[in-house]
Formats: C-alpha cells, sequence, structure tokens
C-alpha cells in the first residue's frame, strides 16, 4: 500500500454534497468575487479566532506582502524573520522592498530562537520595521517572548499561521498576539480551499481598512486609489464558500492530526525523533522528524512504499537567487536543513496507513 504525504482530494471527498450545496449557493447568488461569502467567511473566521478584523485576499504570499505595507514597511528598511520557513516571508519582505536579515532558530523546536533575536537586535544599527514570526509545521514560536521583546524596541510584530492555524497558546489563538497576522488556504494547509487563497488578521481597524484597500489596487472608494503599493488579491466566493464549510471542522481537524503525531512520537525508533510535543499550541501541520541519517531513513520509507519531503532543504539565505547578497552564519539554521525529514501526517489518513509509518519508524 503507497502511503502519500498528503491527499486533500481524501477530505473534499468527505464532504463532496455540502461542497456542492455551497457551489449551488454561490452560482445562485450571481456573485463571484468580494460578495456575502466573503463577508460571512470574514466574520466567522474572526469569531474562531478572537480578532475583530480578517481581510480575506489571494494568497498566503499576498497576506503577508499586503500585511508588510499595511502596517508601513518602507522601502530600503529591514525585516527580521527566521531562513527555515520555506521562503514565503522572504519573498514577502523583497516585495515590498525591504531587506530580510535572518535570526537563527531554536535546534530543538526549530521556531525563532529569542536569544538569536536579541542578538541580532543588538547588532542592528537601526531598529527593524517589523519582525515576522512564522509558527513552523503547526508549532507555535516563543511568541509571548518574542513580542515582549519587540515591544520594548517598539517593532510591530506580523505573525506568519499558515502553518498553525486555530492552535492555542495561554488561552488565545495564534494569530492575536502580533500587531497583525496572516495565513495561507493552500490545499495542503490545515484549513484548506480548493486553490490558492489567504487572509489578513488584526485588531487594529486602521491596519484592516489599508489591507482591504491594498487588496484592491489601494483603492478608496472605485477607481480611486488611495494607496500605494495595491494589487489585485481577492478571494474568489467559490474558494470563500468551500472554507465556509471546513472551518467549523477544523478543530476536528487539527485533533486527528495530533492524534496522529503522538502515536509517531511514542515509537521508540532509532531512525529518528518527533521534535514536537502534541499539546493545543500544536496543530500538527506537517510530520518533521529530526534524523542523523537523512539518505538512509529516507530510503527505508521509500522502501516500505511511504513518500516523504523535505520541509525545507535549502535556508532562504543560501538560496542560489539571494546567496551572493547574504554575509549572514545561521548555525542551528543550517545544520538543522540537513537533519529534517517530514513523513506523511494528514487528518484523513486510515489506520492501515498510520500503521505503515509506525512500522517503519520501530525497524
Amino acid at each position: 500500500m503507497k502511503v502519500p504525504l498528503n491527499q486533500p482530494s481524501r477530505a473534499l471527498e468527505n464532504m463532496r454534497s455540502e461542497i456542492e450545496v455551497a457551489f449551488e449557493r454561490v452560482l445562485s447568488s450571481g456573485w463571484f468575487v468580494l460578495g456575502p461569502e466573503n463577508d460571512a467567511l470574514s466574520e466567522e473566521l474572526s469569531s474562531f479566532l478572537g480578532t475583530p478584523n480578517t481581510v480575506l485576499v489571494g494568497n498566503g504570499t499576498d497576506a503577508i506582502e499586503i500585511a508588510l505595507v499595511a502596517i508601513g514597511v518602507p522601502p530600503g528598511s529591514s525585516v527580521l524573520t527566521v531562513a527555515n520557513a520555506g521562503g514565503y516571508s522572504s519573498t514577502a519582505i523583497r516585495q515590498v522592498g525591504a531587506i530580510p536579515v535572518y535570526v537563527d532558530i531554536d535546534p530543538i523546536s526549530l521556531q525563532m530562537s529569542v536569544d538569536s533575536l536579541e542578538d541580532v537586535l543588538a547588532g542592528l544599527s537601526t531598529v527593524p520595521s517589523a519582525i515576522i514570526v512564522t509558527h513552523l509545521f503547526g508549532y507555535s514560536a516563543p511568541v509571548e517572548a518574542i513580542c515582549t521583546l519587540a515591544k520594548r524596541y517598539e517593532i510591530p510584530v506580523v505573525e506568519d499561521c499558515a502553518q498553525s492555524l486555530g492552535a492555542i497558546v495561554s488561552g488565545r489563538r495564534l494569530g492575536t498576539f502580533g500587531h497583525i497576522a496572516t495565513t495561507s488556504f493552500y490545499p495542503t494547509k490545515n484549513l484548506g480551499a480548493l486553490g490558492d487563497g489567504g487572509a489578513i488578521f488584526t485588531a487594529n481597524t486602521d491596519y484592516a481598512n489599508r489591507a482591504r484597500s491594498l487588496r484592491q489596487y489601494g483603492w478608496t472608494e472605485k477607481y480611486r486609489t488611495g494607496f500605494a503599493g495595491g494589487r489585485n488579491s481577492r478571494l474568489d466566493e467559490l474558494q470563500a464558500a468551500v472554507l465556509r464549510v471546513r472551518l467549523p471542522l477544523l478543530d476536528g481537524f487539527n485533533k486527528s492530526r495530533r492524534r496522529i503525531h503522538s502515536l509517531y512520537r511514542g515509537v521508540d525508533s532509532e531512525l529518528g525523533k518527533f521534535p514536537h510535543a502534541s499539546g493545543e499550541n500544536f496543530v500538527a501541520h506537517l510530520g518533521v522528524m529530526i534524523t542523523d541519517d537523512r539518505g538512509h531513513v529516507r530510503s527505508e520509507f521509500a522502501a516500505r512504499n511511504i513518500e516523504t519531503d523535505i520541509h525545507y532543504p535549502v535556508p532562504d539565505h543560501l538560496q542560489t537567487a539571494y546567496r551572493d547578497s547574504s554575509t549572514q552564519s545561521l548555525l542551528a539554521t543550517e545544520g538543522m536543513a540537513g537533519r529534517i525529514l517530514t513523513v506523511p501526517l494528514f487528518s484523513e489518513m486510515s489506520d492501515d496507513e498510520v500503521e505503515q509509518v509506525m512500522e517503519t519508524l520501530r525497524g
């Protein structure tokens, strides 16, 4: 039996009739962009997260870019982020004309290191215009400590919740700690659409109004551009309708993911270890393990017909397109990039598939 890394179509098949009803509702309404489904989803996401403003956009990277513009990040300024999160924040930072400056990670949690953040801040001659905190692999970064440090320097914090939507820290959902937050609805996410989509969350009404304008050319009213840096980035009504079907099930999806992750983590395996504990601050977006011999471990899984992947093999500062412009050395980030491996983990996995992964882990 082949075990896929992920298979979003399974979740959609399980709710096919509900999605067909949602599609029919959109077709009957005559609204296809920025209509009632967008309005309803925005309200439902705000209620779920516990924040007053949700702005729906075309994808997760656009969400980060628009968020940076909305909080006033100027071209030429620096934005702090991590280099082990797939390049999405780095792309958005460069798109607004800012400069990414990287903070090393904690080698155990794989999240931004507060100690490294303090070192980077102390070594900069100017205060950064923002810090992007990525809650990677479904696990919470030390967001409370980061926000406390950022407040001392008066730096806005952007939370990237694309891999962590639904996680809870100190009784609050991730995405409510920073000044503004973003997520992605790419089909493999814990809350996925049938294509691209994203959202911005904030308690700041000015930021929210600016983001709503920026997602549609910077218009303050139709055909009148009031904000520079606008784009066309709107979530269509069909995607919003699908997400409305799936949102009430998100906590259940996350619970299923945590259960599978707990089973993996409970195996005393010589192949490697799973670093993240399955508490409410973890939604098990990816089944990431740390191994000392990744090539061998991948071959063991492949021999048992189990797909694996690497999230992510090349840190942002070492990517070919930007290597010449980066002088940073990130020892933990670079070291862990050679040791991480992702195994199948999604809420619709069968018991037999989970057992097949666990048998491989047992050796």
